[in-house]
Formats: structure tokens, sequence, C-alpha cells
């Protein structure tokens, strides 16, 4: 099956499988495979009650709601993506944009992201990853390292590891890790959104993303930008 095809079929998978698990699905699933990444980008995602609560300015049940839910569909997620595409997925992370009804799923293949890798440098990546420090700095402490990946020419990653300070690890260690993703998700996505990014990447940004593995101290941020003719 070639990569257009394991795409689409992955991409039927995911629209269907939400739609059995949330009562909506996704209106449109974007499914890209450039290794060592499989990004799942959906829109008009938003089930019913879950616009009742984002009325009521309850976003945080929703997190809540979605967050258990998706800790039961990873394990189907990557067991479908190994048997129709031989995918393994090590990681995945996900993330939703309440206001936009949009979501991404980011799967780190189970392959060593290494220099030899083929994504390309992107254009302002030095500059980018100066600001992806200065958020880190706001929220807990600059990353121990930075890096960066642009898959296609809307979707540009950024990977970060260790950037939790002493609090957040003790924590972790009395078992908060819940409330210390939500409240990281909160501080974090603001201080993105008002990140100098479309200055450095010279083009609008239709959606931001971010996701950690606490345990690891690792964390990776998506960029979605918006398609040139809009």
């Amino acid at each position: 099956m070639d990569k257009k095809a394991v795409q689409s079929e992955l991409s039927s998978y995911i629209g269907k499988l939400f739609r059995d698990n949330f009562g909506k699905g996704p209106s449109a699933v974007f499914v890209s495979v450039e290794e060592p990444f499989v990004t799942i980008y959906l829109k008009d995602f938003l089930a019913p009650m879950e616009r009742v609560l984002v009325g009521q300015k309850n976003d945080q049940k929703v997190d809540e709601t979605r967050d258990l839910l998706m800790q039961e569909l990873i394990p189907d997620i990557k067991a479908n993506f190994r048997a129709v595409a031989g995918i393994e997925i090590e990681d995945l992370y996900y993330d939703w944009s309440l206001s936009h009804r949009t979501g991404m799923l980011i799967g780190v293949l189970d392959t060593e992201i290494s220099g030899e890798q083929t994504i390309q440098d992107h254009k302002g990546k030095e500059a980018l990853h100066q600001e992806v420090q200065k958020v880190s700095q706001q929220a807990e402490k600059a990353p121990e390292s930075i890096r960066s990946f642009e898959l296609n020419d809307r979707t540009l990653i950024v990977e970060r590891k260790g950037i939790l300070v002493p609090i957040e690890k003790e924590m972790l260690r009395l078992g908060f890790s819940d409330q210390l993703r939500i409240t990281k998700r909160h501080l974090e996505k603001r201080l993105l959104h008002l990140a100098s990014f479309e200055q450095i990447l010279g083009t609008k940004l239709e959606d931001i993303f971010v996701d950690w593995d606490l345990v690891r101290d690792k964390s990776y941020i998506v960029l979605i930008k918006k398609p040139r003719d809009s």
C-alpha cells in the first residue's frame, strides 16, 4: 500500500473511532506520515454536550473527559496503525483547540530521530528555537535541548527536552500529574499564542498544539500554518 493509500485508510479509521467513542466524529481528518512522525489533524470536532460546556466556559471539564477517553483509545490506535500500515508508534501525544473545534494527534515512531533523518531544515529555525526557549523560560525553564522538523508546507513540529522545574517534578512524585498537565496546558497555550511565530516563519498560523510526556520530561509543539491562498 502506497503512502497516500495508507494515509487515507488511517484517516477513515480515526474518523470512525472518534465518532463511535465521542458521539461525533471530526468532519475532516488529515493524516500525514513523515518519518519519524505521524500527525493527525482533526477539524470541526466538538460533540454537542462539549459545545454546551464550552459555551459555559467549562473547557477544563471537556479536557478532563477527553484525557480519560484518550487513555482508553491510545492502545487501539497504536494496534491499528501497526496492523494497517506496519507503523510502530512508540508515543502518542494529543491536544485540542476547543475554540477552533480542532485537534492534533502526534505519533512518534519507534525509531530514533537522528541527525541523518530526511526532514530538511526550515526557514527561521534558529529564531524559532530562541522564541520557544523564551516561552519555556516564562512557563518553567529553558529546555536542555530543542529540535524542530518541518514535515510539510503546513506542519512544523518542535521537540523540547528537559523543561520541568523541581516543583513540577515533586508534583509528579506526589501523584498530581493530571493537575500539572491541565495547568501547563492552559499556561503554555496562552504563552505560545502570544509568541512571535508568525513573524519568524513569515506566515499566518491556523493552530498551535502542545503536549508533554511528563515522566520523560519531553514535549512536542505543533504549528499549523494557514494555506498560502487563505
